[in-house]
């Protein structure tokens, strides 16, 4: 009988039980910015995660002391570059909240029609991006042709494609160019024409269904404990939109079109269903306020200011219902031409933070499809 010979293989010591930390980064996925995760994982199972950020960090806060109310808007454009109009919304706000000012009519209805175009190109950049992540390379040339469409409308009134630099306070840099308001128009129902290609192609699809629902579930009660807003946290029944609870622009006379849209599963794909339809609506409110502005008789776009500009003494706090959420400022006072205090709170970064909460639990194939449904600019987060 010929002699068995017995083997043991060794997998490396104590390999049963050291967990494996895996670096993700620094880098977005979809190159939305320069984050880092650093992930505890028990095979392919995350234990723990956490968000390492400041990559991208500017001083921005620092800064709004050492420039005037003018220049500080340059500044605050920045931070999320695919939101830089209502970016600068929440800065001339809280200035002429200080002011005590009021802003021509025809202003307000401006400034919300360019709100939500700006929102319709920030959506567009995650509907056509999030699918790219989890393989599907076809909707991101359709989201950046729709994006085009609507970036020369904006380019033609502001000069800006990125920041476009067209708030100030008291109104907005200049009147709308002759015949801007049906090129607007035109633009806007040539999109909506085509949106069909992100509810059959993207949502109708199996692959991108089967990755996404059910994946990365976030709680009400997380939702709350970690401050999260805009699409995701309505994605997870959390019923809060600022242009329907605390109106500002002209969002109170708009109450009958605008629509709050929200999933109870707050999953991945819940997310991606709470953005698309927002982009939807958010057409049907630009074609709301290009309605009003052809029924305003012409007059002034903003308000004459005095060559140095300082406001009162005090404090005041703004916030908007920015596109990826929330986005506030806490402005102090000291009676000069520039702020004594300029506090910015982010919508991304909160929304990254509860990251360490959602992604423990998960495996490692699931985490790009969440992390992609968080929808956040690294800018945002490191300000």
């Amino acid at each position: 009988m010929t002699p068995t010979t017995e083997t043991t293989v060794g997998i490396g010591g104590a390999a049963e039980s050291t967990d494996m930390v895996l670096n993700i980064g620094p880098q977005h996925p979809s190159t939305h910015g320069v984050l880092r995760l650093r992930l505890v994982l028990d095979g392919e199972r995350i234990v723990h995660a956490e968000p390492v950020i400041g990559y991208m960090h500017r001083g921005a806060e620092k800064l709004f002391e050492a420039r005037d109310y003018r220049q500080i808007i340059m500044l605050a454009n920045r931070h999320d570059w695919l939101s830089a109009f209502s970016n600068e919304l929440g800065v001339v706000l809280a200035v002429e909240r200080m002011l005590g000012m009021e802003v021509p009519e025809r202003a307000v209805w401006t400034r919300t029609l360019l709100a939500e175009l700006n929102r319709v190109l920030n959506h567009l950049m995650f509907l056509g991006s999030y699918p790219l992540e989890l393989g599907g390379i076809t909707p991101v040339f359709y989201a950046f042709r729709e994006r085009e469409v609507l970036q020369n409308v904006m380019e033609e009134v502001s000069g800006g494609r990125m920041h476009y630099m067209f708030n100030r306070v008291g109104g907005l840099k200049e009147d709308l160019p002759a015949g801007w308001t049906a090129r607007a128009r035109a633009a806007v129902a040539a999109v909506r024409s085509r949106m069909d290609v992100f509810d059959d192609l993207v949502l109708g699809n199996e692959i991108f269904r089967g990755r996404t629902r059910g994946v990365g579930a976030l709680t009400p009660e997380a939702v709350h404990a970690y401050g999260v807003s805009g699409p995701i946290a309505r994605g997870s029944g959390v019923d809060f939109d600022l242009r329907r609870d605390e109106p500002y622009l002209a969002y109170g006379d708009l109450q009958d079109t605008l629509k709050v849209v929200t999933r109870g599963e707050g999953d991945c794909l819940a997310r991606f269903e709470v953005l698309l339809e927002q982009t939807h609506n958010a057409l049907d409110l630009a074609d709301a306020c290009l309605d009003r502005l052809g029924e305003l008789p012409p007059g002034p776009i903003n308000q004459r200011l005095p060559k140095v500009l300082k406001a009162p003494e005090g404090h005041t706090y703004a916030w908007t219902e920015n596109p990826l959420g929330i986005n506030g400022y806490y402005l102090v006072s000291k009676g000069e031409k520039t702020p004594y205090r300029l506090k910015l709170r982010s919508a991304s970064y909160n929304n990254i933070q509860v990251l360490t909460e959602l992604l423990p639990g998960t495996l490692v194939a699931d985490m790009v499809a969440i992390l992609g449904s968080m929808f956040f600019v690294v800018g945002d987060i490191d300000k």
